[in-house]
């Protein structure tokens, strides 16, 4: 069936900073590199990115603090100075005494005639390119008032930037904004991706994200362990061609439930986007006044309103939540399906509604083989936090959601991510042109076809939400991210669903 063909190389793997600072030494030294030779290889990249993306600019701005972003910064200046460009060099607290590798590289700054300056708008309006060396993954807490003021003047400048490692600001681990934070043209990365680089504010900070591994990247590898991967789907091969003797009954039994009165569009979507992702057949348990417009527009659905014991007992997976609601009419199907799949240890999709009901459900049996599809409000609900909360940390927030109901976590939003409770994976497509009514309920149609096809939830997600993100960036791209319909994935989560390896 499906396979993962990841090559487990450094692009593919997420890092927690603490890990990077572990082992970067380590790999280094095996190698015979020393710290201040990894830093002058990593400055000498930055202004390499520099010349490729920006090569018509002459008047350089490096921005630094007093840590090894800092000596990055240093060795960067002096690359484009030997370059013959114009550089200056401005440091938020200019009288700070600097140590180690960054006072070298500070040194060889100086003798070669440069100057650390304090910044002003006058510096920053003359620059063509900004380096940005302000801080590094070594933050704690909120960015202090002087390094947020020189972070407000170079956001303001609408000059292109250059960030060295992360945008400064920026959690590297939760890629959540620390008050303030630089959102940056391009970043240059090192030797492992930074988690948050990856999910949340991170991905529109980061701009372009660019990766170099120093030339210590296999020995850094192998061993610096990784919780996380990246998610991309030309690493995963496509569903295996249908056998030729094949049925409709081959192909998976699918129930969707939900689509209570007045509802009905969100069952719909997510029975199409079942059909399109290839379940054999598709069945819909809605509310009585909800058959007509949900099988009038699909009429190889198969829609009923009653019968829900012996619909259930027919299926090989479910999903439930799609325009459920939570009155008495939902909460009964709720219950019947829980109890179903609690008794059968038959697959499900939870997703919508049926999340609000799991959070209010103080006695929730959790279910062996089930996948969850929290956007952060529903996440929130489910843990009783603040949706601040989950924003602020999403990688942990999945990971205690999965280990919460014992499910496969799909945290829902920008760089979606995928948690079993021991491994989790951050999806790369993706736009916020998707941040549409229904994407989701397509989203939860996609990942019960395929594991009404035989997947196992894990692979289910995997696949389910590459294919998903993926669609709706050839679709934005194709037409433009305003006035994306969640219906306007369906075409192309066909094709895709259909390509080859």
């Amino acid at each position: 069936m499906l396979q993962e063909k990841f090559n487990h190389s450094l692009t593919q793997k997420l890092y927690r900073t603490d890990q990077v600072r572990m082992h970067e030494q380590a790999a280094a030294k095996t190698l015979g590199i020393d710290m201040f030779s990894l830093m002058q290889r990593a400055g000498a990249c930055v202004y390499q990115h520099c010349v490729t993306l920006f090569p018509n600019v002459d008047n350089y701005l490096v921005v630094v603090g007093s840590g090894n972003n800092a000596g990055d910064g240093y060795v960067a200046a002096l690359s484009a100075y030997n370059a013959g460009k114009n550089v200056r060099l401005c440091a938020v607290q200019t009288n700070k005494e600097v140590a180690g590798d960054v006072k070298r590289a500070q040194v060889d700054w100086l003798a070669c005639g440069g100057k650390v300056e304090g910044l002003t708008k006058a510096f920053v309006d003359k620059a063509d390119i900004i380096i940005d060396g302000l801080l590094g993954t070594g933050i704690s807490g909120a960015v202090r008032s002087d390094f947020a003021q020189a972070i407000t003047l170079v956001n303001n400048s609408n000059k292109p930037v250059v960030s060295i490692d992360l945008p400064s600001g920026l959690d590297a681990n939760t890629g959540a904004a620390l008050g303030k934070c630089i959102v940056a043209s391009a970043t240059v990365t090192f030797v492992g991706i930074k988690l948050g680089l990856t999910t949340s504010t991170g991905i529109e900070a980061c701009g372009q994200l660019i990766f170099e591994d120093l030339g210590i990247g296999k020995a850094f590898a192998s061993i610096a362990k990784s919780d996380a991967s990246a998610l991309d789907l030309k690493y995963l091969k496509g569903l295996a061609p249908r056998s030729v003797n094949s049925h409709k009954g081959t192909h998976g039994r699918l129930l969707c439930v939900g689509g209570n009165e007045g509802m009905s569009g969100a069952i719909r979507m997510t029975s199409e986007a079942a059909l399109r992702a290839g379940a054999g057949l598709v069945k819909v348990f809605t509310h009585q006044n909800s058959i007509v417009q949900i099988s009038a527009g699909r009429p190889e659905l198969m829609v009923v309103s009653s019968g829900l014991k012996e619909m259930l007992k027919w299926a090989s997976c479910i999903v439930i939540g799609p325009g459920l609601g939570q009155d008495e009419w939902g909460k009964q199907a709720f219950d019947a399906v829980m109890l179903h799949c609690q008794h059968t240890s038959k697959p499900i999709v939870i997703d919508a509604d049926a999340l609000n009901l799991a959070a209010l459900d103080t006695e929730f049996v959790t279910l062996r083989d089930s996948i969850i599809t929290p956007h952060v409000g529903e996440a929130a609900r489910l843990l009783n936090v603040s949706i601040a909360e989950v924003e602020a940390n999403r990688f942990d927030f999945a990971r205690r959601c999965s280990i919460r109901y014992k499910a496969t976590c799909v945290l829902k939003g920008a760089g979606s991510i995928v948690d079993n409770q021991r491994h989790a994976w951050v999806c790369r497509h993706g736009n916020p042109g998707m941040a549409t009514g229904g994407t989701g309920d397509v989203l939860a149609g996609i990942l019960g076809s395929l594991m009404a096809q035989g997947l196992s939830k894990d692979m289910a997600c995997l696949y389910g939400v590459s294919i998903h993100a993926k669609a709706g960036d050839i679709v934005a791209q194709k037409y433009g991210q305003r006035g994306l319909l969640a219906s306007d994935l369906f075409a192309t989560v066909r094709l895709l669903i259909n390509e080859k390896e």
